[in-house]
């Protein structure tokens, strides 16, 4: 099977400073986090914590096409179960 993204959500993960989101390959889910650099907003510019998370997801939904493209390739050169997308990753 290959990889798909059935789902849109989206959530910021404070922790992790990234996006994470959720593929799908058969029944089993692959989690995935971009990390908020790779988004392209630096920290400085995204204003305060809840302005900086809505910037992070209405980035992310601008990029989501070229970042579910990094993920499936990600996905093809090695099958595991979560990946963390990097700025060098798909920009």
């Amino acid at each position: 099977m290959t990889l798909a993204f059935p789902n849109p959500s989206r959530s910021f993960d404070q922790t992790r400073r990234a996006v994470s989101f959720i593929g799908h390959d058969g029944m089993f889910q692959v989690r995935f986090f971009v990390e908020v650099e790779a988004l392209g907003i630096s920290a400085d510019n995204a204003g305060g914590k809840e302005a900086a998370e809505m910037a992070y997801l209405a980035a992310f939904d601008a990029l989501r096409s070229s970042i579910q493209d990094a993920a499936s390739k990600a996905y093809a050169r090695q099958r595991r179960n979560a990946y963390t997308l990097t700025a060098s990753g798909f920009r």
